[in-house]
């Protein structure tokens, strides 16, 4: 079984950067996150990524763009009902494409301090809070995350201590392979699910930005409303 672990721009991921890389099998670099340290095995960016900071791969390296993960995030239901952050479209490739056990996350709490750095290599845009139809909740898509991960018997684990939009369990690096898969409410996973196939938000290219029109606000609040609740999680207490 495969131990994943990805790596965010939070200014707290540098801390990974003497990490032994036991027990994690496979190091996800996001955006930056390649810069963090030397030996990852995949770097993933979108289509707006600057070419010059994308790195030129060494040995097995690979780099993973939008021919990639826009069928893996499709997978698992598309942008809309995902979330379009490449935190969670990391995660969704990597449960597609590489199978893992565990997967931990690192460097990917989506919390933006007012003042100071707000990634490791300085500011930079806080995108999970930009306004946008697919992340009203990024505490909702994290626990549809979660779920579909335990659904194929993955556990998703938040590897920081810091305040975190992350809804999954906490874990230490040394920790994370003996997680188990996240418990949830079976009948209401699949109700959300139903939903999400009755309401049909799927857009095959990803480029959900380009089809706006078709999607109402209030209905997918009440889908986020629905996966906290298979999670166990109240809206009400969530950010």
């Amino acid at each position: 079984m495969r131990n994943t672990l990805i790596l965010g721009s939070s200014p707290n991921v540098t801390m990974a950067r003497d990490w032994p890389r036991a027990p994690f099998d496979t190091i996800v670099a996001i955006n930056n996150a390649h810069a963090v340290r030397p030996d990852w095995d995949v770097m993933i960016h979108p289509h707006d990524f600057p070419a010059d900071r994308v790195p030129v791969p060494s040995g097995a390296q690979r780099i993973i763009t939008e021919s990639d993960f826009v069928p893996a995030q499709n997978a698992y239901g598309g942008f809309v009902y995902a979330g379009a952050t490449m935190a969670f479209t990391a995660a969704y490739w990597a449960l597609h494409a590489l199978t893992p056990r565990v997967i931990g996350m690192f460097g990917c709490d989506m919390v933006y301090p007012a003042a100071g750095p707000t990634h490791f290599y300085g500011t930079g845009t806080p995108d999970p809070l930009r306004p946008d139809i697919t992340l009203q909740s990024l505490e909702a898509k994290s626990a549809r995350l979660m779920i579909h991960a335990a659904m194929q018997d993955c556990a998703m684990v938040n590897l920081s201590t810091a305040p975190s939009r992350l809804t999954f369990p906490r874990a230490r690096r040394d920790g994370a392979a003996g997680q188990p898969p996240a418990a949830f409410n079976a009948r209401l996973a699949s109700q959300a699910i139903a939903t999400e196939a009755e309401l049909n938000y799927i857009i095959p290219s990803g480029r959900y930005w380009e089809h706006l029109s078709r999607f109402d606000a209030k209905s997918l609040r009440d889908l986020d409303a629905l996966w906290l609740a298979a999670a166990g999680l109240d809206a009400r207490k969530v950010a």
